[in-house]
């Protein structure tokens, strides 16, 4: 293949699905914006100046801290949006907000003023569908000890994950997942009750 063939490719597949672009975004802590709240709303902002254009964003939701016990519970958004950059150029201006507001990535999983997922960009599977694989049956316990060198697309925990199925739901319910084919919806749907019980909307609090 001609050097370079397959990057064109890939620019035209992202312009193919670039208005499929998924974030989860979550706080449980102050930042220089303010209030957990704040610093969403704070953050939706600077995506924009960024260039992403937002094309929906969910309710606010109160959700547990993950893992239980590690902080205060967390306020959880989802937003759906267009972006005409690559994805790895989209998780390095997500990472420039992050730090922005006050975030220091000094401990996985841990409390933070704000927490940019960069949960899917339409169909793309990255690196390569045998490494998302690897990542998505990674046991509990190196999850919490171990985070990729590259990014990896899907999210390779989204379907497990309550606090970003409920708000995604509601920006991109028919998004279809490209390795399992199941949608937003019905991943949201396949966890328990006890699981979505404690998403709770903000306003209804």
């Amino acid at each position: 293949m001609p050097q370079g063939t397959q990057e064109v490719k890939r620019d035209i597949q992202l312009m193919q699905f670039r208005s499929d672009i998924l974030l989860a975004l979550g706080s449980n802590q102050r930042s220089s914006a303010g209030t957990p709240e704040e610093t969403l709303k704070a953050a939706c902002q600077c995506i924009a100046d960024a260039g992403g254009v937002i094309r929906a964003i969910s309710p606010f939701y109160a959700t547990p801290c993950f893992p239980a016990g590690a902080g205060p519970d967390y306020v959880n958004a989802a937003i759906a949006l267009r972006w005409s950059a690559v994805p790895e150029t989209i998780l390095e201006a997500l990472h420039r907000i992050e730090a922005d507001l006050g975030r220091a990535r000094v401990q996985r999983w841990g409390q933070r003023t704000l927490d940019l997922d960069l949960i899917a960009v339409g169909d793309m599977v990255l690196p390569d569908l045998q490494t998302y694989a690897q990542w998505r049956d990674l046991p509990l316990e190196e999850q919490m000890g171990r985070a990729p060198e590259q990014l990896i697309l899907p999210h390779p925990r989204m379907q497990d994950r309550a606090f970003v199925l409920v708000p995604l739901a509601d920006v991109a319910p028919d998004w279809v997942h490209p390795v399992t084919g199941r949608s937003v919806v019905q991943m949201r749907d396949g966890l328990s009750a006890a699981q979505l019980a404690q998403i709770r909307p903000l306003n209804a609090l």
